[in-house]
């Protein structure tokens, strides 16, 4: 796994782990540590939507191989 995918999937975890605090109890943790609405907190969102953005690019790969091997076993 190159760097860059284990940094975009990292910070796509990242990002679930905070919708999945907001939604379960109304925290947003990297508005807390950041501040709302600030530079930072604003950077960090769009740093996690771009890396889901790129995140697509190994999971169509792996579907296609995933493909793949099925066709050839038939």
């Amino acid at each position: 796994m190159t760097f860059i995918n284990v940094l975009t999937l990292a910070l796509v975890i990242v990002g679930g782990l905070n919708w999945g605090l907001v939604g379960l109890f109304g925290f947003d943790l990297v508005a807390a540590i950041f501040g709302a609405g600030s530079l930072l907190a604003g950077t960090v969102y769009v740093l996690v939507g771009l890396s889901a953005v790129w995140q697509i690019m190994p999971l169509t790969s792996a579907l296609g191989a995933r493909e793949l091997a099925a066709e050839r076993k038939h």
